[in-house]
């Protein structure tokens, strides 16, 4: 989870033995940090995480025996056990300092259904009996989510759950027996059923939790690749939890063909972030740096430009020299031709201010004109990139710096 989610992370083999060295915080290259406003927002999706669990998880046979009295020894095995008529009527995150995430679920009510085989007897009369059985019940859940570290990325772990029943009804389908007897089993699998739907239904949280995680982190890496360039983002340190927000450390190491650039300078301090919005992401400048080298190295920072793109770009600034420049390019040329191109001649250099981040350049420029003689002219750049996120959408907006 974050709440369940990162919210809580895989449970194929997690183990919190990562091999953190005290020099792994300065390999720290991109941090996360989701505050609690964030994981409130999150906290409405927990239910539906909650109700997957409750669907998946299987319930194995459960079968006891018990002497009772004037009926002798009973037995009895529940079969088949399924779950439906699921509701759940809310659910809170606290986030527990330097604790765990605490999620609790309130009034989860379930139909368990399933088949009861029971038999019972003495030395003189013996009873064996098959029926379809449903259990009515209402359940709250709590969850103490701890955030680990599993192969090198965040887990989750939530061994820390229980279940408060409120309600455990036994009906018996078509059943003639008395109301003592309906009472009688009731009480003989309530306790082991108890039991097995704890371990199942926590069991299946941790399953599903982790694997949210484990998807969440893998977008998060897919992010950042792209071909042959990607991006190392395990842990350097075990996840924090705060009472206003969760933090997470990663290396953000580059990963480019059959070349890794390690990083352990890192001046991450927690005063970079504060808590006023949802969700932060920091990244070093070596981080950025390596990033856009390998981006330079693959060829990828080149633009070319059709004559109507170009035009469109030299209008803006409606000058006499401007116009000149656009009756050499677009004489009889149609839109669609290839007009310009603009490559970077080195590698970016990538500089975090408090006004944006400065990318400063040495850029071409390759102009085709309708007469014999190109343009062509070098300068170098300076511009700011500041980033926003809405609808989903990642945007950068350039600009002169000041």
């Amino acid at each position: 989870m974050w709440p369940v989610i990162l919210f809580s992370l895989y449970s194929l083999g997690i183990s919190s033995a990562c091999d953190f060295t005290p020099s792994c915080p300065q390999e720290t290259g991109i941090v996360c940090r989701v505050t609690k406003p964030a994981a409130l927002v999150l906290n409405e999706k927990t239910t539906e995480v909650i109700q997957a669990a409750f669907r998946h998880a299987s319930f194995p046979n459960i079968t006891g025996e018990k002497s009772v009295g004037f009926l002798g020894q009973v037995t009895y095995g529940l079969t088949n056990i399924q779950v439906s008529n699921l509701s759940i009527e809310n659910s809170e995150v606290e986030l527990k300092e330097d604790e765990a995430i605490e999620i609790i679920i309130k009034n989860v009510s379930a139909s368990f259904k399933g088949t009861l085989n029971y038999g019972y007897g003495t030395w003189f009369v013996n009873v064996e009996q098959l029926i379809d059985f449903e259990i009515f019940s209402s359940i709250d859940l709590h969850v103490n989510n701890k955030l680990i570290c599993g192969n090198n990325r965040i887990a989750a772990d939530t061994s820390d759950c229980y279940l408060t029943f409120h309600k455990l009804i036994l009906h018996l389908h078509g059943d003639k027996e008395p109301g003592w007897f309906k009472q009688l089993f009731t009480d003989l699998i309530s306790f082991t059923l108890k039991l097995v739907l704890k371990s199942q239904i926590c069991k299946e949280i941790n399953h599903a939790a982790n694997i949210l995680a484990a998807f969440i982190q893998e977008q998060a890496e897919d992010f950042l690749s792209y071909g042959d360039i990607g991006m190392n983002i395990d842990i350097t340190s075990f996840p924090i939890i705060k009472e206003n927000y969760m933090e997470s450390y990663h290396k953000g190491h580059l990963v480019y063909k059959n070349l890794s650039v390690y990083y352990n300078t890192s001046i991450f301090s927690p005063s970079h972030l504060t808590d006023n919005r949802m969700v932060y992401f920091w990244f070093s400048e070596p981080v950025l740096d390596n990033l856009v080298l390998a981006y330079f190295l693959e060829q990828h920072l080149a633009l070319s430009l059709t004559a109507a793109e170009l035009q469109d770009i030299l209008q803006e600034d409606n000058t006499e020299s401007n116009q000149e420049i656009l009756q050499q390019i677009f004489q009889e040329r149609p839109a669609n031709h290839n007009a310009a191109k603009v490559w970077s001649l080195t590698a970016p250099r990538i500089k975090i201010t408090p006004q944006g981040t400065v990318v400063t350049s040495s850029v071409a420029v390759h102009i085709n004109t309708s007469s014999s003689a190109d343009l062509y002219f070098e300068v170098e750049t300076v511009t700011v990139v500041r980033a926003s996120y809405a609808d989903k959408k990642l945007m950068l907006h350039p600009s002169d710096p000041l």
